[in-house]
C-alpha cells in the first residue's frame, strides 16, 4: 500500500508516517519544512518501507495537485490520503486580525479540500481508497479562545460525513474522520498566539502515537469516526447532557486555567505563514512534563482520577460517553 501523509513534518503526521513503515505501508511525505521531511524519509527507509518526500504547501492547490502527481509518478498509484497539515491560533476572537484567520482557513479547511478532491479522483478512477481526515475534539464541543481552529475542526469533520454519505454507493471507497483529545505534539508551540498569555497543553496530554495506531487500525478497517482519547468522548457526553449555559461556564474556565500560564507573551503568528524549523519533533515535550507534575502530587489525588482538563461529576455523562463511544467508533466495513 502507498499513503500520502500531510503535515508530516512533525507530531502526528510524523509519528503516523513512521507506524505506517514499520506496518510496511509507502509513505509520500508532504509538508512545508523540505529538511524535516528528508530527514523523516531516511528513517521510514531505515523502517523498510518506501518513502517520498515532496515539499507541499497545503493552501496551494497547484501544489496539492502535484503531491498526487508526484506520487503517481513514483509508485503508479495510492491506496491512502491522510489530511493532517494545520494550523492553530490563540486569542481573543474578536482581536485576531482577519488576515490571520483566513490564513489558518487556507490551510486547515481548503488545504483539506483539496488533498479530499485530488484522492476522491484517484479513487474513483481506481474504485477503491480510503481518505482519512485529522479533526479534534473541538469539532464535537467547539474551544473558546481558539475559535478559528475550533471552526476549522468542525469543517473538517463536516467535509468527512458528508464526502462519506457522497461517496456510499462505492464500496471499496471509504472516509474516515479522527477526533483526537489534547495530544502531545508541538502544536500548542508553533501556534499563533494573541492571548498575551504563554499556551500550554491542557491535561490530560496523550502521546501522538496513540493516534498514529488508531490511524493505522483505519487503514485495516474503516470506521466513519473515531475519537482518540478518553477525553474526548467524556467531553461530548458532558455537552449533551448537562445544561449548555453550564457547560460552557465549565469549558472557558478550565481553558482559562489549563491552557494558558501566568507568564506574559508577546503577540506572535507562530507557523501561519512559514514553517517552524525548530520543532519538528512527534512530542512536545507535554506527556514527559505531566509526569513530572504527577510525581508531586499526593497518591489519591483528584489529578489521577480524572487529570486537570475536566472533572466527570454527572453519572449520566459517564453512561452518555459509552453510548457515544459505541456511535462514534461504528464500523464500516471495507477492504482497501
Amino acid at each position: 500500500m502507498v499513503a500520502i501523509i500531510t503535515g508530516a513534518s512533525s507530531g502526528i503526521g510524523r509519528a503516523t508516517a513512521l507506524e505506517f513503515a514499520r506496518q510496511g505501508i509507502s509513505v509520500v511525505l508532504a509538508a512545508r519544512n523540505e529538511t524535516a521531511l528528508e530527514e523523516l524519509a531516511q528513517k521510514c527507509t531505515n523502517l523498510g518501507a518506501e518513502a517520498l518526500a515532496v515539499p507541499t504547501d497545503v493552501s496551494n492547490e497547484d501544489e496539492v495537485n502535484a503531491l498526487a502527481n508526484r506520487a503517481l509518478a513514483h509508485f503508479g498509484h495510492f491506496d491512502i490520503w491522510v489530511n493532517n497539515a494545520a494550523v492553530s491560533l490563540f486569542g481573543n476572537f474578536d482581536e485576531i486580525p482577519t488576515n490571520d484567520i483566513r490564513q489558518l482557513m487556507e490551510i486547515n479547511v481548503f488545504g483539506y479540500i483539496y488533498g479530499a478532491r485530488a484522492a476522491l479522483r484517484h479513487f474513483r478512477d481506481r474504485n477503491v481508497g480510503l481518505l482519512i481526515n485529522v479533526s479534534s475534539m473541538t469539532a464535537l464541543v467547539g474551544q473558546p479562545f481558539s475559535v478559528p481552529y475550533s471552526i476549522s475542526k468542525f469543517a473538517v469533520r463536516g467535509l468527512s460525513l458528508s464526502l462519506a454519505q457522497e461517496v456510499a454507493d462505492k464500496s471499496n471507497i471509504h472516509v474516515s474522520c479522527v477526533l483526537p483529545a489534547v495530544i502531545d505534539t508541538p502544536i500548542f508551540q508553533h501556534a499563533a498566539n494573541y492571548m498575551g498569555k504563554n499556551v500550554k497543553a491542557p491535561e490530560p496530554v496523550i502521546p501522538a502515537t496513540d493516534v498514529a495506531k488508531a490511524i493505522f487500525k483505519l487503514t485495516q478497517s474503516p470506521k466513519e469516526e473515531i475519537a482518540v482519547g478518553n477525553m474526548a468522548r467524556m467531553l461530548r457526553a458532558q455537552r449533551l447532557v448537562m445544561p449548555a449555559g453550564m457547560f460552557d461556564k465549565r469549558i472557558q474556565k478550565m481553558i482559562r486555567q489549563k491552557h494558558f500560564n501566568n507568564e506574559n507573551s508577546q503577540s506572535y503568528q507562530g507557523n501561519l505563514y512559514q514553517p517552524d524549523l525548530n520543532h519538528t519533533r512527534i512530542d512536545g515535550g507535554w506527556v514527559a512534563l505531566s509526569k513530572i507534575k504527577n510525581k508531586k502530587k499526593k497518591q489519591g489525588s483528584t489529578f489521577n482520577v480524572v487529570s486537570g482538563f475536566a472533572t466527570l461529576f454527572l453519572v449520566g455523562g459517564i453512561l452518555g460517553a459509552a453510548w457515544i463511544n459505541n456511535k462514534i467508533n461504528s464500523t464500516v466495513p471495507a477492504t482497501i
